[in-house]
């Protein structure tokens, strides 16, 4: 397994691995900077004082949601096995009615702050301004009538679930129950029951080689046990009969993406599979005709370049529906909160110039077209071909 190093502000940030396992904020290459101008930017030593928030979802539902400790008794911690059982932490997002409820926290100012330090970010953003981001979820709000597709959503290595609230929300409010999960011991800091913060203990091991299969055959085992919790017979979330387990859909950012794949090749409930940016570590074997959506940058994930041959050899595994889609202008963190939040802060990065708010209008309207075509059969002509409301976008296989 091969290494590169980054640097924000010319001072060296972290290693990172080049299969996708933690790479730092602004993407694989290029230094953050924060842009001139403006009272509200960030320069060096001046921390952001605006306040950060996420797009408004544009379904027609209103946004819940509930956070779950799950426990997997049946298995041991693959990186500290002294702590014992398994455990996840879930956001469950849900379509809900209007009215009602209170504000949900995007995160804390603890794990708010181990994410800024390790994105050399504190400079700019400080940790109570970033744990206060506005969301639009909200907690103890009455679900809507129905029954509803399930998404599972596991982010990027050492990135926590938070990460990935924007299309949590988005997609909720177009008619899907989406669990975003956290896997304990693989991001900066997660907060667990009793006031514990879990860090990053699988970091270290994870530079050994091979250790891109054992994350993400291990993240596929946590997505089916968060399955299980969700739609089984000791369903653990008040809220079950929301969902139709006939119609189960499974993502991720980075490892997450690539575990996705490894669930839908181990758990025949996991009826179509997305890719955002993420190296492939096991092959697609059995999939038996469920579709694929990889969702990529240009630079990494174009056929030809090194990360565009590791998908070019999964995609001809895939026997489905399939497309490969790449976007230019980029970065590895394009389709998650990150670009959002930091360019309302005033940091940008030279070498991704997709905007944040560019960013999270191509995430989720390809993301949302892929999982109401497939887990709902609604035609969605976005993914037939270009589309002149998204020139960012090249079809390189379909």
């Amino acid at each position: 397994m091969t290494h590169t190093r980054t640097t924000f502000r010319g001072r060296a940030l972290a290693t990172v691995l080049t299969l996708s396992l933690a790479v730092p904020f602004a993407g694989t290459a290029g230094a953050l900077a924060a842009s001139p101008g403006g009272s509200d930017t960030a320069s060096a030593g001046e921390k952001v004082s605006t306040r950060l928030h996420l797009p408004r979802p544009t379904g027609s539902f209103a946004v819940g949601r509930d956070t779950l400790h799950l426990v997997d008794k049946s298995r041991r911690d693959p990186w500290v096995p002294s702590a014992g059982a398994r455990e996840l932490m879930v956001s469950v997002y849900y379509p809900a009615r209007h009215g009602g409820g209170q504000p949900t926290a995007y995160t804390s100012e603890k794990e708010a702050a181990l994410l800024l330090k390790a994105g050399g970010l504190e400079d700019q953003i400080s940790p109570s301004a970033y744990s206060a981001t506005r969301t639009f979820a909200r907690a103890d709000v009455r679900p809507a009538a129905g029954r509803f597709p399930l998404v599972v959503l596991s982010p990027g290595f050492t990135a926590p679930r938070s990460t990935l609230t924007h299309l949590a929300e988005e997609l909720a409010s177009r008619g899907f129950v989406v669990a975003t999960v956290d896997h304990a011991y693989e991001s900066y800091g997660t907060a667990f029951p009793g006031g514990r913060i879990l860090t990053c203990e699988a970091c270290e091991p994870s530079t050994k080689p091979g250790m891109g299969k054992v994350v993400t055959e291990g993240r596929a085992k946590d997505l089916s046990y968060v399955l299980d919790r969700l739609t089984g017979g000791q369903a653990a979330w008040r809220h079950t009969r929301m969902i139709d387990a006939d119609r189960i859909g499974a993502g991720g950012h980075s490892i997450g993406g690539a575990a996705a794949l490894a669930a839908m090749t181990s758990d025949r409930r996991v009826r179509a599979g997305l890719n955002m940016d993420g190296h492939f570590h096991t092959e697609p074997t059995g999939l038996k005709g469920r579709p694929f959506l990889m969702l990529g940058t240009e630079t990494q994930h174009t056929p030809g370049v090194e990360d565009g041959v590791n998908w070019d050899e999964t995609w001809q595994g895939l026997d489905g529906w399939k497309r490969w889609l790449t976007v230019r202008g980029s970065g590895h963190f394009t389709f998650t909160d990150l670009p959002v939040l930091t360019g309302q802060a005033g940091v940008v990065d030279p070498q991704v110039p997709l905007s944040g708010e560019r960013s999270e209008r191509v995430t989720r309207a390809y993301v949302a077209a892929f999982f109401d075509r497939h887990l709902r059969g609604t035609p969605r002509p976005l993914l037939d071909g270009p589309s002149p409301e998204h020139p960012e976008v090249t079809f390189r296989r379909r």
